[in-house]
């Protein structure tokens, strides 16, 4: 093989390498944006009734944290139903959370994939008022986070302090879920809906 021909490879791998980690700063970039706006629609839209799970404004931010705490994530596209999800990294890494619902949301008996529990738990988490306290639990966790997540994910960047702050704000807000239904299937992927958040950009 020509030596000329290997260099070239070569430097055609750092430049889509580069345009790679290009690409995943963007990705962190847009879902950090979309959840600032997410959470700014909630506290906008709550009034003195609780939030439920009939809010767009609520599944959309659902959808929008459910993408970030998937950034990424190692493990999540396998071919069987057994796949992991991020509630396999927050279940670990918030072992320690004092008074947690972690063991409750495991024993439910109708809540039974991996993604299912992740979204009861965010529910519960935002109920007690305590999801920013999880999630920064979680990330103090460092050695977890890393063998949950890939290079370039949120939860292993400094962006991620960003998102434990504005979570923080929701505390401002009671929501009321019920825990069953399908909302929690955790089949159906999480789609957000950039439409509401088109006038924040504009």
């Amino acid at each position: 093989m020509e030596p000329g021909y290997v260099q070239a490879a070569m430097a055609m791998g750092e430049v889509s390498k580069r345009a790679s980690a290009r690409n995943v700063a963007v990705e962190r970039k847009n879902l950090l944006t979309v959840c600032r706006f997410s959470i700014k629609t909630l506290l906008e839209k709550y009034t003195a009734e609780p939030i439920d799970d009939s809010s767009e404004e609520f599944i959309n931010f659902a959808a929008v944290l459910e993408h970030i705490l998937s950034h990424r994530f190692k493990g999540s596209s396998s071919w069987f139903d057994g796949q992991r999800s991020y509630w396999d990294y927050i279940r670990l890494a918030c072992a320690k959370v004092p008074n947690s619902c972690i063991s409750s949301i495991e024993s439910m008996e109708n809540i039974n994939t991996s993604r299912a529990k992740g979204r009861a738990w965010m529910r519960v988490a935002l109920m007690e008022k305590r999801l920013s306290e999880y999630i920064a639990t979680a990330l103090r966790d460092s050695r977890t986070t890393r063998r949950f997540y890939s290079e370039g994910a949120i939860m292993l960047r400094e962006e991620s302090t960003v998102l434990t702050g504005m979570l923080i704000g929701l505390g401002a807000i009671d929501f009321s879920f019920c825990l069953k239904g399908e909302s929690l299937d955790g089949k159906s992927p999480a789609v957000i809906d950039y439409t509401p958040y088109l006038k924040f950009t504009q």
